[in-house]
């Protein structure tokens, strides 16, 4: 007999791929193993028995045949139960046929008076079946679907399996932190209404999440250890590259609708052939076959041994068919009826609080409205890895793990500002460990999204600066309030005005406001700094930007803003009025901004001390004698520019103590910009000039003295009269000489000389005993033109 299991591989598959049965797919199965049996059955009794049995009629006298006419002819089968009628007699009809005859008779009515349905009757059961066996199964063998369907299978019982989801579930992830009281211990979770699959879970597990709560009280990063926090993660990642993958399309979906059409189209032939042809399975059959001349007899009367057999066997096959045709006929009412490319999981959200979790599509949907029909607690748990707040608190106890308090305070530096720093650059978020470092002065944050400042940072009592450089920050509200009443200053860099953070117009104690990102021309107009006017203390603003006009938010500070930064991207700058109203300003940078003329607006700014229009378009500097008028300015930065000349009007500036105007056109150096007596610091750097006027030696009081980077062929010795110069940079000339009154200045720290054409240095360089070699920069064979002991003492500490 043929055993069943060697049919097993048309439907075998992986056992895990029994959660993507529903039940009617596994009802169908079952049904396909009882019509396996019964084909298989079938064709063993074919096999095995003698499929039919013919004996000759006995060839009639012609008025016998008249007399047949009138009465039915008695067969063979009637005669011989008349001859044992009489037990007595040992008679009976012979028909001289041998063994072989009786062989090739009942062989060639079977091909010939059988009907082929009863002939081959079992051997349809059994391909019928087989073929709805490969048709139920064959999404789960078709390349294409399944890969798809492996890899979810995988990932979904890795998702069911996880600690991360059981604590998502226990703990409603999706509740607001804000709203939770932290002195509440299990008697607030055991109001959170569950599901009984939930509460049964939350009872196995509860050892994960008693000590937590309950017994110790610490934070949340004690329920998974890293390595389950790093597995966790991992899968969070394989979850949104396999739902961008399947999403894009429908295959899977489309394969199981097709393979159920055509079930219940084979179901429809099934039935509709079979029907008409089960009675076709009889147990007598006459059979005619011209063979007389082999056996004398052309008449045969034949009994199908299977006959009656089959033909119970063809009903039941009928119901069975029947049955399983009605499943497939209400598979395609499902599938048809309901929408099965979308997917919602409100019911979800709504049972754990998790509210961000995704709605889905195409095959995702499709595959999780399978699972649902085998047990909707693994779509529920499965959905806790689509959700971004559940990731981002995993990301957050991995995070605390990576970056203990130790490790923070390992990185805290002193910044330019004399304040205790902690700098951090592109971490997946903001370690709740921060918070621990109690001495903490500022917080430097670069290119971290997902950036949640909670309650626990009023705990920096010290804090007073925060940078966000391209983060996505979230404030409780116990940190908006905190932040309102302590931070001093606040360094935003941002890519769209959109990102700018809504509650940083509240901090009405903030000092220092200094603000990086690309405003379009458009919206500069009607800029979002208009809130910037409920900044009472508001001292300093710096704004790097693309701004075409200044904004009217900037001059609603203007009664207590004292330093302003403008650095625009080249785009220029125009309608500069409104700096008249800031008469308090004692800083104003307006930088790369296209100015061709020095505003008129800034000559109105009695209280400005320092001025800086680097890399503008300036070519003339006439207007340079309105600066009279600012009796407070103390420093002029004119950099980077193109102009030409400095018109004696510099003479004006009398108060002027710092000059800038390294890299403009500059050849030649009025006298009258010696007379600016109080400069200490001057920077004539990169530009074309040839000659000093012998007047510098008016300046006794410089420090500060660069002419790098010119055309200088010679030095007047008025130069070396200005006894308290530290710094003088004469490099990159056609200097040939340095003369020996360089003796003179005793209090040089820092000299510039490579680049030139001299051949030696003067001895005198010894006299300059603050000048270490440090100090000295010229060429390594120059300096060896020294005298040994100058060299040496330039070398000793």
């Amino acid at each position: 007999m043929i055993p069943v299991m060697e049919f097993r591989q048309f439907s075998e598959q992986q056992p895990a791929f029994r959660v993507l049965k529903p039940w009617w797919d596994v009802f169908t199965d079952y049904l396909s193993v009882i019509m396996l049996m019964i084909g298989v059955f079938g064709c063993t009794l074919q096999v095995m028995q003698d499929k039919i049995i013919c004996l000759p009629q006995r060839m009639s006298s012609p008025s016998e045949n008249r007399s047949e006419a009138e009465v039915e002819p008695k067969s063979l089968f009637q005669l011989q139960s008349n001859i044992s009628a009489t037990p007595r007699e040992m008679t009976g009809l012979k028909t001289d046929l041998d063994l072989q005859q009786y062989s090739f008779i009942n062989q060639m009515c079977y091909e010939k008076a059988l009907h082929w349905y009863a002939k081959y009757f079992p051997y349809l059961v059994l391909i019928h079946t087989l073929v709805f066996m490969v048709c139920s199964n064959f999404w789960f063998k078709f390349p294409g679907s399944s890969s798809k369907i492996e890899h979810f299978i995988s990932m979904l019982g890795k998702c069911f399996d996880s600690p991360w989801t059981t604590r998502a579930l226990s703990e409603v992830s999706g509740e607001n932190p804000e709203e939770k009281d932290h002195k509440k211990s299990a008697t607030t979770k055991s109001n959170i209404p569950v599901s009984p699959g939930e509460e049964i879970l939350e009872k196995t597990q509860s050892l994960r999440s008693i000590p937590e709560k309950i017994v110790v009280e610490k934070p949340s990063a004690s329920v998974l250890d890293k390595k389950e926090g790093e597995q966790a993660k991992a899968l969070f990642e394989k979850v949104k590259k396999f739902r961008l993958h399947v999403e894009e399309g429908d295959l899977l979906y489309l394969m199981y609708v097709r393979q159920t059409v055509f079930k219940v189209i084979k179901f429809l032939l099934i039935i509709a052939y079979n029907s008409s042809l089960v009675n076709k399975v009889r147990n007598r059959v006459r059979c005619q076959v011209e063979i007389q001349d082999m056996t004398g007899y052309r008449d045969f009367e034949c009994n199908h041994t299977m006959a009656h057999l089959f033909s119970k066997l063809s009903y039941c096959y009928l119901c069975l068919v029947a049955v399983y045709g009605l499943t497939s006929l209400y598979t395609s009412y499902w599938l048809f009826y309901r929408s099965l490319k979308e997917y919602s999981f409100e019911y979800v959200r709504q049972e754990t609080g998790i509210n961000d979790i995704p709605d889905v599509k195409n095959d995702f949907a499709f595959m999780l409205h399978m699972i649902d029909q085998y047990d909707p607690l693994y779509s529920k748990r499965f959905a806790v890895f689509l959700s971004e707040v559940s990731e981002n608190k995993l990301k957050q106890l991995n995070l605390n793990h990576e970056w203990t308090a130790e490790k923070l305070r390992q990185k805290l530096q002193t910044n330019a500002n004399n304040r205790l720093e902690l700098q951090l650059f592109m971490l997946p978020g903001l370690p709740d460990t921060v918070f621990e470092l109690t001495e903490l002065q500022s917080l430097k944050l670069e290119i971290i999204n997902n950036v949640t400042i909670s309650a626990s940072v009023s705990q920096l009592e010290d804090l007073q600066e925060l940078s966000l450089y391209q983060c996505s920050l979230k404030l409780h509200t116990t940190a908006t309030s905190f932040f309102k009443e302590n931070l001093k200053v606040l360094r935003v860099k941002f890519d769209d005005n959109r990102e700018l953070p809504h509650w940083m117009y509240g901090l009405r104690n903030l000092e220092e406001l200094y603000l990086t990102g690309s405003l379009s021309p458009d919206a500069s107009k009607n800029i979002v700094l208009e809130s910037l006017r409920e900044m009472k203390c508001l001292k300093t603003l710096s704004l790097k930007s693309n701004l075409t006009k200044i904004p009217q938010s900037i001059v609603d500070v203007s009664s207590h803003l004292q330093r302003l930064y403008l650095h625009n991207d080249g785009t220029k700058l125009v309608m500069l009025n409104n700096l008249k109203k800031m008469s308090n300003l004692i800083e104003l940078e307006l930088v790369r901004c296209d100015l061709e003329r020095i505003p008129h607006a800034i000559f109105s700014l009695t209280n400005l001390q320092e001025l800086d229009l680097k890399e503008n378009n300036l070519r003339s500097i006439e207007e340079i004698i309105s600066f009279q008028h600012l009796r407070k300015l103390i420093c002029l930065k004119l950099w980077y520019n193109g102009i030409m000349y400095i018109p004696e009007h510099i003479k004006k500036l009398g108060s002027l103590e710092r000059l800038y105007f390294s890299h403009n056109k500059i050849e030649i150096l009025p006298s009258h910009l010696f007379l600016c007596n109080k400069l200490r610091y001057l920077d004539l750097s990169n530009n074309d000039i040839r000659f000093i006027p012998p007047e510098i030696g008016v300046l006794q009081s410089l420090q500060y003295f660069s002419v790098a980077c010119n055309k200088l062929e010679n030095l007047p010795d008025e130069l070396f009269f200005c006894k308290k110069l530290k710094t003088l940079k004469l490099g990159r000339n056609s200097l040939s000489i340095l003369s020996p009154k360089i003796s003179y200045l005793a209090l040089l720290t820092y000299l510039d000389l490579k680049g030139n054409h001299f051949e030696l240095l003067p001895q005198e360089l010894g006299c300059c005993r603050a000048l270490k070699h440090s100090g000295l920069i010229v060429e390594e064979t120059l300096f060896e033109t020294l005298p040994t002991d100058v060299r040496d003492q330039m070398k000793a500490e």
